[in-house]
């Protein structure tokens, strides 16, 4: 089977494990996630099977929207609900929704953002949440530590990333809970974390749902669950290779251009039958019945296209 399919990810496996548990439930030893979700979080998970883990360079810096709930009063080193606590827990008045709408104009647009201690980033090619448990660890030992077992821990350097929107949608007590469309490489932990610190509250995440990826949304999902008791479903929602990347123009090759495209040769104005439109940095190559045989990129020469990632 290859194209895209939608996972609605529950809250528990990490990106990963839901990768095994899809090729175990539709024995296809081919598939790949585009990115991923942390394991409290839930949600769209696009994954690419068989010949379209090819594409998944792809979809890394889609935009992503998210619903999130945050829960001021604490703060924990993970900037979650799984973190231990850390600092004084506030015990004033929590901010009305008009307060707190306000503190997040201070993140809307774009700005540079303090990713999580615990998460992916590498840290001198170290990925940082190692680091952070080991700190974690070492605070935890009795008595005075032995130079051996001290940690400096360095976290991950702050990123520029852009919140496109942040709506505000309910505020009750302590809960804050808001949509965000943000873009690749955006910490709704890290916005939890600062937006307490604003607030002077303190604060973490306590619930995360992706609702879209991309252009893949909850509406064409399906749940883990469900394809687990059935794989058969897959077929029904998967995404052809046809239609992956629609946002890219498409280029229709002659049979020559087929033959060429499929060996990474590059192609010229005789090659093509007809385009969807003036020719693009990346460009979908396709066959007269309309598959996906390859992307293409603007060649050394004027005027010519190089297949780079060719879908064999």
């Amino acid at each position: 089977m290859d194209g895209l399919l939608v996972v609605d990810k529950p809250t528990g496996p990490t990106s990963h494990d839901v990768v095994a548990r899809v090729r175990r439930a539709l024995g296809e030893s081919r598939v790949g996630h585009t990115g991923t979700l942390d394991p409290a979080a839930s949600g769209v998970l696009p994954l690419v099977l068989g010949r379209a883990t090819r594409l998944a360079q792809f979809f890394s810096q889609n935009d992503k929207v998210y619903e999130a709930t945050i829960t001021l009063g604490v703060s924990t080193d993970t900037c979650d609900a799984l973190g231990q606590p850390i600092g004084t827990p506030y015990e004033g008045a929590f901010p009305s929704m008009d307060s707190v709408d306000r503190a997040l104009d201070a993140f809307r647009g774009s700005f540079s953002q303090q990713p999580p201690a615990f998460s992916a980033k590498k840290v001198d090619g170290r990925r940082s949440y190692k680091n952070a448990r080991e700190a974690r660890k070492a605070l935890t030992l009795p008595g005075p530590l032995a130079p051996s077992e001290r940690s400096e821990s360095r976290g991950p350097a702050p990123v520029t990333v852009t919140a496109h929107s942040i709506d505000v949608l309910n505020v009750e007590g302590p809960n804050v809970t808001v949509r965000v469309h943000c873009s690749a490489g955006f910490y709704v932990r890290s916005l939890a974390h600062d937006l307490g610190g604003l607030l002077g509250t303190g604060g973490h995440l306590s619930a995360l749902r992706r609702t879209r990826s991309g252009q893949s949304d909850l509406a064409r999902a399906i749940a883990l669950g469900d394809l687990e008791r059935d794989a058969s479903l897959a077929s029904r929602v998967v995404v052809p290779l046809s239609e992956m990347l629609p946002e890219l123009p498409s280029l229709v090759l002659t049979p020559e251009g087929v033959r060429r495209a499929m060996h990474g040769q590059d192609l010229g104005p005789r090659d093509a039958l007809r385009s969807s439109g003036e020719y693009a940095p990346l460009m979908r190559l396709l066959d007269a019945g309309g598959d996906l045989l390859a992307i293409a990129e603007s060649g050394r020469s004027p005027g010519l296209l190089h297949p780079f990632v060719v879908l064999k």
